[in-house]
């Protein structure tokens, strides 16, 4: 149950200093420093560790003990004496609070009924770097960090316009973490804006870690393998959203904002393909549709034909399969599932590793693990061929959470194909595409521009088409601001 905190504010300060040495009794980070401004009274309160203490001492301590001798009217202090950029009052001591523990220095002077927050908001924090898991090969190498200060800042100067808003708000009853919605005003859709205003609202959980919390709570179906929420370390990526008249959450403590709503085809799509020549980013684009293609259905497509359609194999194929199959005791099916298996522990395995022995091990444990498999007769060779080609080509598309989603369906299309083959695939391929059809983020069909009848979004979508030529947002946003360029 969240704690109470009274709101009123007593003009005496030992008051409101005794009130919160005794709310925050055993915490000791919490700094209280007390003294004299003129004839008044006065306190700083802040956490040890957060607070900029150089910035107390020389430029709130300094002139107040030094300069405010003459003050007779307490309430000139904040104008005359305090040489900070940054100070705002306010009338309730729980919002004192709050921003005092989230690094900020709260000002008591005795006869005030409000108190002074002083913006000294500093703690350790990791310097902008290159994204691990978004990298690219031609565009900017700056990436999020876990301060959300840092990261709107990143985003503003991509986006230099006034219309651009930044609505803060406190999520978690106990964590109170700072977040941020961004938007352009004049493009976002107002639609989208009131739903993810309304599903924020009611988030009632204790704390938010990290953006992940809020993608889980607020997204439209929680049953469904397919991500609703886009999710990027990489400020361009959240920028061209903006410009698209779509949403992005930032949350502090995370190196990840979130962008809504999120389409299928947002999720394929890699900065690559757009700061490169439109031909160059086409190809990459087809490649990279042609490959999730094959890593969702070449196993299920192998134990399918093995099993029940060998007929449609070509001769010299089948001796050949039969052949590498020989003294293998399981069933096609059985020998995918360990081969599945077997690469998403390697996979899971490299990922908890350090980076400076994660990919000797991804190699050589791939290697022997392979090689012993087929001379233990466990599996086959053409099975590891398969395999690797899946793997290899589910790596090709650069959201880790939609390369999830797949693995997943992809297991449920090798059963399938273990039960009644190529129509096994079939009718799983279909369940999926209606379970696709009906999948909605934030109002937005999850299949569009696919399922689209407007024409210009298809401009950039199987194909990325010449810059020239992206007059207009995306129809199926319903953005406010229809044209981008004049």
């Amino acid at each position: 149950m969240k704690e109470k905190v009274k709101d009123s504010i007593s003009l005496k300060t030992e008051e409101n200093v005794a009130y919160i040495k005794e709310l925050l009794k055993n915490a000791s980070d919490i700094v209280f420093r007390e003294f004299y401004i003129g004839n008044f009274k006065a306190a700083l309160i802040y956490v040890d560790g957060m607070g900029d203490k150089k910035l107390l001492n020389d430029y709130v301590l300094e002139n107040v003990m030094f300069k405010g001798y003459s003050i007779t009217d307490a309430s000139e202090i904040k104008n005359r004496i305090l040489a900070v950029t940054d100070v705002r009052e306010i009338e309730k001591l729980s919002e004192g609070i709050d921003a005092m523990l989230s690094g900020d220095t709260i000002m008591f002077i005795e006869g005030l009924e409000n108190c002074y927050v002083v913006a000294s908001r500093s703690w350790p924090a990791r310097g902008v770097s290159e994204p691990s898991g978004e990298t690219v090969i031609r565009g900017a190498r700056d990436g999020f960090t876990e301060t959300i200060r840092f990261n709107t800042a990143l985003i503003r100067r991509r986006v230099r316009d006034t219309r651009l808003k930044l609505v803060p708000k406190s999520l978690g009853v106990r964590s109170k973490t700072d977040s941020v919605i961004m938007f352009i005003e004049d493009i976002a859709n107002k639609e989208v804006l009131e739903e993810l205003f309304n599903r924020l609202e009611t988030i009632n959980i204790d704390a938010i870690l990290d953006s992940g919390y809020v993608e889980q709570l607020i997204e439209d179906n929680k049953w469904s393998v397919f991500p609703q929420i886009q999710s990027t370390e990489r400020p361009d990526v959240v920028a061209a959203a903006l410009y698209e008249g779509r949403v992005a959450i930032l949350v502090d403590n995370s190196p990840f904002a979130l962008i809504v709503p999120a389409t299928m085809s947002n999720l394929f799509q890699s900065p690559d393909e757009y700061y490169q020549r439109w031909i160059y980013g086409s190809g990459i684009r087809l490649i990279r549709f042609f490959s999730i293609f094959i890593s969702l259905i070449l196993p299920a497509l192998y134990v399918a034909v093995t099993s029940f359609h060998t007929s449609i194999i070509p001769t010299k194929l089948a001796y050949f399969i039969a052949s590498s199959r020989e003294g293998v005791p399981f069933p096609a099916f059985v020998e995918a599932l360990i081969m599945e298996g077997s690469m998403a522990f390697l996979l899971e395995a490299i990922a908890r590793l350090p980076k400076a022995i994660g990919s000797t091990i991804g190699i050589v444990g791939g290697l022997i693990i392979g090689q012993a498999a087929v001379t233990a007769g466990i599996v086959s060779p053409i099975m590891i061929i398969i395999v690797s080609i899946t793997v290899i080509t589910s790596f090709t598309t650069p959201n880790y959470e939609i390369t999830s989603a797949f693995r997943i369906l992809r297991v449920l299309l090798i059963i399938a194909a273990a039960i009644i083959g190529l129509y096994g695939i079939m009718i799983g391929l279909i369940l999926t595409l209606i379970h696709m059809v009906r999948l909605k983020s934030f109002g937005i069909s999850y299949l569009a521009p696919m399922n689209n009848a407007n024409k210009n979004d298809f401009k950039d979508m199987y194909l990325r088409f010449p810059l020239r030529y992206f007059k207009n947002r995306p129809e199926y946003m319903g953005t406010e601001d229809k044209v981008r360029q004049k």
